[in-house]
């Protein structure tokens, strides 16, 4: 089994800190609905690579936007951390988009596009003996148990 390293721990827990700090105290109307997917931190807990992702639109000008904020808002993010969580060094924030979302939601519509081309050229050609009227039971006996 795998310990947790203590950079998963303060990554962790500098997760769900910056979550609530960005939704409640960054104040910027510039700022949109961002969530914080994950934290990576260095080993020597100099550096915490904070990957966001955005609710809603996520257009390339937008994304920018947002982050040009939560960097001009790492300092304050930095001070509010230092005050909530005992480190005796807080990592220095490094933010960024995590497109794994947008990756997802692109792989989904292609996957959803796939089978529904898949479906409408089995539905063209003629069945070839999938459906042969079996009735799902055990062909040596009545599926009872002793």
């Amino acid at each position: 089994m795998r310990e947790f390293k203590r950079t998963d721990r303060v990554g962790d827990q500098l997760q769900k800190e910056l979550a609530v700090l960005i939704q409640r105290e960054v104040k910027d109307p510039r700022l949109g609905m961002v969530t914080v997917s994950g934290v990576t931190v260095s080993r020597d807990l100099g550096y915490a690579d904070v990957y966001v992702t955005l609710l809603g639109e996520d257009s390339p000008e937008r994304v920018k936007e947002n982050l040009k904020v939560l960097r001009q808002a790492a300092g304050f993010l930095r001070g509010q951390i230092a005050k909530r969580i005992k480190l005796r060094h807080v990592p220095e924030l490094r933010f960024h988009f995590d497109e794994s979302v947008v990756r997802g939601h692109r792989l989904s519509s292609l996957i959803d596009e796939a089978v529904a081309s898949d479906r409408s050229r089995q539905g063209d050609a003629p069945d070839e003996g999938g459906a042969d009227g079996d009735s799902g039971q055990d062909a040596g006996g009545s599926g009872e148990r002793d």
